[in-house]
């Protein structure tokens, strides 16, 4: 069934206001609401189906550096292709982590344990170390005073996960003397899909452990940890294609990443945020009637540490960072227990990392207005870093995005808005071999795809007004290049 008649009906005043064309007439301008209306949850699904298919026949997953993942590369590209856009696929350099052991012994009783991506090996049979569990708090294992009045020195530090990425909490244990550090999740069930984002950052054995287990070892003991791991040098691909239309010294590039984690095919992590940007290209097409150029990135090695996108923006020379207007970000978009969240560009949440660049505030105002045009009331995400917004931001140009939630709970205020389960993660799913289109929130999906399909033709159009950000120029390209240094 085809879902979009709440959005359309929704978006009927702003149609009408707007005077917006048949989006399919390239002669006239395409503009936020016409590329909306354009959006088809049908063909949206029908990506979902087709980088499904390609997981089941290519071993459960779309891994970096894997056939899954090539195969995924192909066929994002020959829509593209479809839809008359000139595609590149630019390799970057990967690490694939490779785990042929991995236990945990403590006092004498055995713990289910995942090694974290480009985790050290223990030496050979194993790592012996007293269990000390450091105490939690709002950012658990994540400042050095987390460890203040403990004696790690030698010890398996184990913490809780949380607010900080992994390789901070593996850093910060390892500044303290730690040999090795477990990380207990936050949820029922194992932690999977966990990373220290590089081979570079990895100092000591890092592992995680289930939410029930980390309970249990809370007194500590004696442990026994092995991880028998390898890091093999490989190469990936991201897909890039821009339209051959609108300045491209205001470029609005939007993005997300393409490859799943081992565990599982990644319908919603991160199939919805590639599905919705096909969807947007292929109505978009190759040569539309904008100011503002577009470009469409699809990020590879996002799930062990951002590499694609990282390459990206470390290739480009000062003045290619100033010609990009801003980054919009789409990573997971239809969420079991779907939230409808716009990344918090002005930090009025006053929670985790600080404001975006300039203009990140606008961004975030343009899809909080859409959304509530939905009658869908938005809460903001946090710029924590684990998305391929981080290496736009660190070099200053703007971001913002939609995000449906991962592992995170949902709070009760936001289930009485939104409706499904409070104090149950965002999805439950999250970097399993669950995380299948039967598990995807359609309703989330289809009014997320919209949007997206909003917020870039709008873009596509201006930078400029109340929810603009800067324009090009040698103000902006100076001051990313200060960013980026």
């Amino acid at each position: 069934m085809r879902m979009r008649a709440a959005f359309v009906t929704g978006l009927a005043g702003v149609l009408m206001l707007s005077g917006c064309s048949d989006p399919d007439d390239l002669s006239s301008p395409i503009d936020g609401p016409g590329l909306a209306a354009a959006i088809d949850t049908d063909a949206v699904i029908g990506d979902l189906e087709q980088l499904e298919l390609i997981a089941t026949e290519n071993g459960g997953n779309r891994a970096a550096g894997t056939p899954g993942y090539g195969a995924s590369v192909d066929y994002v590209v020959g829509q593209l292709e479809q839809a008359g856009f000139d595609v590149e696929t630019p390799e970057f350099d990967v690490d694939i982590f490779q785990v042929t052991t991995q236990t945990l012994q403590v006092s004498g009783r055995d713990v289910p344990v995942k090694a974290l991506t480009y985790s050290p090996a223990t030496p050979p049979g194993g790592l012996q170390a007293r269990l000390v569990p450091v105490p939690s708090d709002d950012t658990p294992g994540c400042e050095a005073t987390d460890y203040d009045g403990l004696d790690v020195t030698g010890a398996v530090a184990l913490v809780d996960r949380g607010s900080c990425p992994f390789a901070q909490k593996q850093q910060v244990a390892a500044d303290r003397g730690a040999a090795a550090i477990l990380v207990v999740n936050n949820e029922d069930g194992p932690l999977t899909g966990g990373t220290l984002g590089d081979k570079d950052a990895a100092r000591i054995p890092a592992g995680g452990i289930g939410k029930a287990d980390g309970a249990a070892l809370r007194q500590g003991g004696d442990a026994t940890l092995t991880i028998d791991a390898t890091v093999e040098s490989s190469k990936s691909r991201n897909v890039i294609a821009q339209t051959k239309t609108g300045a491209d010294d205001n470029v609005v590039m939007v993005g997300a990443h393409l490859d799943s984690v081992r565990e599982g095919p990644g319908v919603n992590d991160n199939g919805s945020g590639v599905a919705a940007l096909l969807e947007t290209a292929r109505q978009l097409g190759a040569t539309p009637n904008v100011d503002n150029a577009v470009r469409f990135a699809f990020w590879g090695g996002e799930e062990i540490g951002l590499l694609g996108s990282e390459a990206y923006v470390n290739g480009l020379d000062a003045a290619a960072r100033g010609d990009i207007a801003m980054y919009l970000n789409f990573d997971m978009v239809g969420s079991h227990n779907a939230g409808y969240l716009a990344y918090d560009g002005d930090n009025s949440d006053k929670a985790g990392e600080g404001p975006g660049p300039e203009g990140s505030a606008g961004i975030e105002r343009t899809f909080d207005a859409i959304l509530l045009q939905l009658g869908i009331s938005p809460d903001g995400t946090d710029f924590d870093g684990r998305s391929d917004y981080g290496p736009f931001i660190a070099v200053g140009i703007p971001a913002g995005g939609l995000f449906t939630g991962a592992d995170e709970n949902k709070t009760t205020a936001q289930a009485e808005k939104w409706g499904g389960e409070a104090d149950t993660m965002f999805d439950p799913n999250y970097h399993t071999s669950q995380d299948t289109l039967a598990n995807v929130d359609r309703r989330a999906l289809a009014l997320n795809a919209e949007a997206v399909g909003y917020g870039v033709g709008h873009y596509a159009q201006s930078i400029d007004g109340p929810n603009g950000v800067p324009a090009a120029g040698d103000a902006r390209t100076a001051a990313r290049a200060d960013a980026g240094k």
